[in-house]
């Protein structure tokens, strides 16, 4: 018993500086919500720091009913149609984390100028929404399009309850969505300059020339009737002089 109990702590001494070694080499996870020294360097902002909802109201310009979410936003049942940041954006690279509840339907609106709603149409005919739909298709309603605009050219979507990266460039007239590493969707706004018309000439529903929508306005968080979870939402502004 002796002998074993020696050889097994001559073992753990040989073997503790590879264990040291292995654990300096493996990275820590990132904390949620908080920008790292090189996104600060890059000229990232943090939108949301997982503890309030300071920053962050419904389109109607009033405080979400729903609180903070364990460290994220929900925008269900927020109290409007979707949660939006107090400041107008141009030109920006967004990147956040969502995950969604089975069969959820939602979306990421950018551009979303003005906030009141025209008559007869919902806030989203003011903006342009990215789509985030629990469906495995790759169409005109699928997560990464463009919504009833530029389909996704695939669904990389991961199953609901699991979470997923996105970033969405405004840049000018040009938007590009990647979704988990792939670039799914690009739109031109200068070659829409009809509504209800996509650039191919094929119909949409928004009565809308993109050619001629504001280039500046808000980000959204959709609440169409389901659990959708944001975190790690953070902007980094383009073209400032």
């Amino acid at each position: 018993m002796i002998a074993r109990n020696v050889c097994c702590v001559a073992l753990v001494v040989m073997l503790l500086p590879l264990i040291v070694v292995c654990s300096l080499a493996t990275p820590a996870l990132a904390a949620d919500n908080v920008l790292s020294e090189q996104d600060k360097a890059a000229g990232w902002m943090l939108l949301f720091d997982g503890k309030s909802l300071d920053g962050w109201m419904t389109n109607s310009q009033k405080p979400s009913q729903r609180p903070v979410d364990d460290g994220f936003i929900n925008p269900h049942k927020c109290g409007g149609y979707m949660m939006i940041h107090e400041k107008a954006w141009g030109d920006f690279v967004l990147a956040l984390d969502f995950k969604i509840s089975p069969r959820c339907n939602s979306g990421i609106f950018i551009r979303t100028f003005p906030l009141t709603p025209r008559p007869g149409k919902d806030v989203g005919f003011n903006g342009i929404e990215v789509a985030i739909d629990d469906t495995k298709a790759a169409g005109f309603h699928d997560t990464g399009a463009i919504y009833d605009l530029v389909k996704t050219t695939k669904n990389v979507m991961k199953p609901a309850g699991e979470w997923n990266h996105i970033v969405v460039t405004c840049d000018k007239n040009l938007i590009a969505v990647e979704l988990n590493g792939d670039v799914v969707s690009r739109m031109d706004l200068d070659e829409w300059p009809e509504p209800n018309k996509r650039a191919d000439g094929s119909p949409h529903k928004f009565d809308v020339a993109y050619k001629n929508h504001p280039r500046q306005g808000y980000i959204g968080l959709q609440d169409h009737g389901a659990d959708c979870w944001f975190k790690n939402i953070k902007l980094k502004p383009l073209n400032r002089k």
